[in-house]
């Protein structure tokens, strides 16, 4: 038994494993490797065009919390204000909330999730 085997066996590793046993490259692609799986996320989103929007609402629909920073949009304040508006007609539609988090983000959440907007 040579060094590598020792140390293979020391770790558990076994010369007899099977092909089988490893992942192929469309299932490795599938496993976030960064997190475990959840069941919502928080999600920042840069506003940059009306797609954008388009993006959030499907966040929300999703479940997941929305970051989103406003300041790509900050040149142009009237569609900046349309687009915020038109979000936080959305939100208020499921139920979901809307709060400015500083002068650039906005967090938007999905139905049934409230912000705590004041201390008390």
């Amino acid at each position: 038994m040579g060094f590598m085997d020792n140390i293979s066996k020391a770790f558990g590793i076994s010369s007899d494993m099977d092909v089988n046993e490893f992942m192929t490259a469309r299932q490795a692609e599938e496993v976030d490797v960064m997190h475990q799986k959840a069941d919502f996320y928080v999600k920042p989103i840069a506003l940059q065009s009306d797609n954008d929007s388009r993006i959030v609402k499907e966040e929300l629909q999703a479940k997941n919390l929305v970051l989103l920073n406003i300041a790509p949009l900050a040149k142009n304040p009237a569609k900046l204000k349309t687009a915020v508006d038109e979000l936080k007609a959305y939100a208020r539609s499921i139920n979901g909330d809307i709060a400015r988090i500083d002068e650039d983000k906005i967090l938007l959440t999905p139905g049934n999730v409230k912000i705590v907007k004041k201390r008390k």
